[in-house]
């Protein structure tokens, strides 16, 4: 990126993979992450511990099938999320949240602090919002940082 004659000019380097739309970063993060599908797959992975298709299917927003799977390949291509064939039926797969996908926690929690106070709330989300209450919201994040090692341990050194 460089500025010309108080333009701005958006240069891409030959050898890019990625060659974003935007020379602006939320313009980017919007690209993957704006819909309003995709941030409550994430906030199932981080928050409620989902990592199958019919997980999803469950969530109380009713997304379509195809739908979730278009998304579901998005952030796998980004690289927020990653699947693994499932131990059990190797036509499912378990979906998990790779680095890049976990550093959208802070992200989360500021939307649900945000929207409690501002937005109504259905009653099946007052556990997240009591978790947050209660332990603060460090405390928190580390607490789910664990589950998620916990869950790998279990379902991805196995399989090294």
């Amino acid at each position: 990126m460089r500025f010309a004659s108080g333009l701005l000019e958006w240069q891409y380097m030959a050898d890019s993979k990625d060659i974003s739309r935007s020379p602006c970063v939320i313009g980017n993060f919007l690209d993957i992450l704006g819909d309003r599908w995709t941030l409550l797959l994430i906030r199932d992975l981080l928050f409620f511990g989902k990592h199958e298709f019919k997980e999803f299917l469950s969530s109380p927003e009713s997304i379509a099938t195809n739908i979730l799977s278009d998304r579901l390949k998005r952030l796998t291509s980004a690289g927020i999320i990653a699947e693994i064939s499932h131990p059990t039926n190797k036509s499912r797969k378990l979906y998990y949240l790779t680095k890049k996908g976990k550093d959208l926690l802070p992200i989360l929690g500021e939307i649900a602090v945000w929207g409690e106070k501002h937005l109504p709330c259905r009653k099946e989300m007052y556990p997240l919002f009591e978790r947050i209450h209660s332990t603060g919201p460090e405390l928190l994040r580390r607490q789910i940082l664990e589950s998620h090692e916990a869950w790998e341990r279990a379902n991805l050194k196995t399989r090294e």
